[in-house]
């Protein structure tokens, strides 16, 4: 997403282009954007200049859209999920905890956009050309 977010305005990117930017399986690859796809998060044009574009500008998504899509709640444990039940939940001392921790991580992801990676790697790019 990151790479999407860097590399494609307007003009869709090949899954082959980001799998050998990003050194990772087109197959694998694939199976991760169809997921991306389905969420409305991309947008895939067909045809021989086609590929993928973020489906919204990428101050509009953030880590926590992309990582529910991909990894589903961001719960630790199942108590802590918003639907998760444990037999043990009424009487459990450390649930809390859990649950702190899963807002803790959602405050985090759902506030740090692609926008913001994408400025982060290009101060980082920057940093290392000066260096």
């Amino acid at each position: 997403m990151v790479d999407l977010a860097t590399n494609s305005t307007t003009t869709p990117i090949s899954l082959k282009e980001i799998a050998n930017r990003q050194d990772i399986s087109d197959k694998y690859l694939e199976q991760i954007v169809t997921q991306l796809n389905r969420a409305g998060l991309v947008k895939s044009v067909r045809g021989a200049q086609g590929g993928y574009t973020l489906s919204r500008p990428s101050d509009q998504i953030t880590v926590g859209d992309v990582l529910r899509v991909v990894e589903g709640s961001l719960a630790l444990v199942d108590c802590a999920d918003d639907n998760g039940y444990c037999e043990k939940s009424p009487s459990c001392t450390t649930a809390f905890v859990w649950k702190k921790i899963k807002l803790a991580v959602e405050d985090v992801v759902d506030n740090i956009t692609l926008k913001d990676l994408v400025e982060r790697s290009n101060e980082q790019a920057e940093f290392n050309y000066i260096i």
